[in-house]
């Protein structure tokens, strides 16, 4: 994959690049319905292909926050069309990455050293490209590493880049721009913190001591001497990452298996710890030749509230259906029902949020759950598509969900779509002694120090 030499840094320059990519899709729909012209039954694909491709160009150059919401977006294959989902998912790990001179470049400005006067040696070209960073292979003292270095100018851009997107996102979520201001926040506020990779280090080194009981799973060690502001070094994982590791045929023991060791790690960091590796796609994780699930970055964690964590799961206590003011009162306090709804929107959007809810939580009622069941995953879509298509949802206005929900949400929709993407039958309940079914323990979060109510 070509090298990049230069990342557009000033707000100009980025700015152009978002415009460039709008006039390149406009030239694409003037060729497209040209030809549509002559051949009436030409497909939309050849345009989807040439707008992913071009969107895709204009995101990798920019890196850091562009190109991460279009990872975010990849993970969905409902939400776009499929030539922009492939498109996308190579910024989980398979970006363009940067020459060496500017990986040098970041070495010098924080160690006033290049790498190879560091490591006995470091591969000049990458070996994994991401959204918000590259990972090079070094040696030191007859140890792999992989070393993490960040795209220049990144952390710099990540508020600058969300308000261009802002007007985007106002015409695609057709919501006000007040009511939207309090996602953006919570987005900037998470991209802000994948981009301090001192705070990366401190997390990854305290999560993975705290998952580290969880048999089966593997932690690269941190090397805090050999990390910076815009570095980290860390063990080299060798294996294959999840999604290639499918492409292998394994068995549906090994399916199962892999797909248990990713929901335990989940289910103990959301119902213990209270925080969660929000970034669930198959490029943070990696197979080992032993058989071995490796989790490789922390960079992205979402900490829960705790009136959330509670209003959110008990959403998914059985038989609340049955309990109208409760739920009711839930939703509210969620934000899916608001103050000024009439009763009968109050009625329309009870019943839209409750047949999601009911989705998501049917792993969490039964104890063995088959993540390959194709036709759980066509309801999730055809539910999504007839909301997306109801006049009634799109005309209101209104921000509806909490804004923790954002991370909460998409670290499920991950996980279920790798578990889909394996075919692993999981033992989903909620773990035994958890707080809908008795136990209202209060615990210290590890982490943070903060109390929280425990699973």
């Amino acid at each position: 994959m070509k090298e990049q030499d230069k990342i557009p840094v000033t707000k100009m320059e980025r700015a152009a690049k978002f415009m460039g990519a709008g006039v390149k899709m406009g030239g694409n729909y003037m060729k497209y319905y040209a030809k549509k012209l002559v051949d009436p039954n030409l497909s939309r694909d050849t345009l989807d292909q040439a707008n992913a491709a071009d969107v895709y160009e204009s995101l990798s150059a920019l890196k850091g926050s562009a190109l991460k919401v279009a990872q975010m977006m990849s993970m969905d294959d409902s939400l776009l069309p499929k030539a922009y989902t492939d498109r996308f998912q190579m910024a989980q790990y398979n970006a363009p990455p940067l020459s060496y001179p500017l990986v040098a470049k970041t070495f010098r400005q924080f160690f006033g050293k290049t790498p190879e006067a560091i490591f006995d040696s470091f591969s000049k070209q990458a070996k994994n490209a991401a959204s918000i960073g590259q990972v090079h292979l070094a040696e030191k003292d007859g140890k792999k590493l992989a070393v993490k270095i960040q795209y220049p100018g990144v952390a710099n851009s990540v508020s600058s880049d969300l308000k261009m997107a802002k007007p985007i996102a106002l015409r695609l979520m057709n919501i006000k721009g007040k009511d939207l201001d309090k996602y953006m926040n919570e987005v900037e506020e998470r991209l802000l913190e994948e981009t301090d990779y001192k705070l990366e280090l401190k997390r990854s080194m305290e999560l993975t001591q705290l998952c580290g009981h969880i048999e089966g799973l593997v932690f690269p060690k941190y090397y805090p001497e050999w990390s910076s502001e815009r570095i980290i070094t860390m063990d080299w994982i060798e294996g294959i990452h999840l999604s290639e590791w499918y492409k292998t045929n394994p068995t549906q023991a090994d399916r199962d298996r892999i797909g248990q060791l990713l929901w335990d790690f989940y289910s103990f960091q959301i119902h213990e710890l209270k925080m969660v590796h929000a970034d669930p796609h198959p490029g943070n994780f990696i197979i080992t030749p032993a058989g071995e699930l490796a989790v490789i970055d922390f960079g992205c964690i979402k900490e829960i509230p705790d009136d959330f964590y509670r209003n959110y799961f008990e959403l998914m206590a059985p038989g609340l259906s049955d309990d109208k003011p409760r739920l009711i009162a839930l939703m509210r306090e969620l934000d899916f029902i608001l103050a000024d709804d009439t009763p009968q929107e109050q009625i329309y959007f009870q019943g839209v949020f409750s047949k999601m809810i009911e989705l998501l939580a049917r792993p969490f009622a039964q104890p063995v759950f088959d993540f390959g069941d194709k036709a759980y995953f066509a309801a999730i879509h055809a539910l999504g598509d007839e909301v997306s298509s109801d006049k009634q949802f799109r005309k209101s206005n209104a921000a509806r969900g909490s804004q923790h929900g954002i991370y909460i949400n998409r670290t499920y929709f991950g996980l279920y779509n790798m578990l889909h993407q394996i075919g692993a039958r999981v033992k989903s309940g909620l773990p035994d002694g958890h707080w809908l079914f008795g136990n209202d323990k209060i615990a210290e979060t590890p982490v943070t120090g903060k109390k929280q109510k425990a699973a």
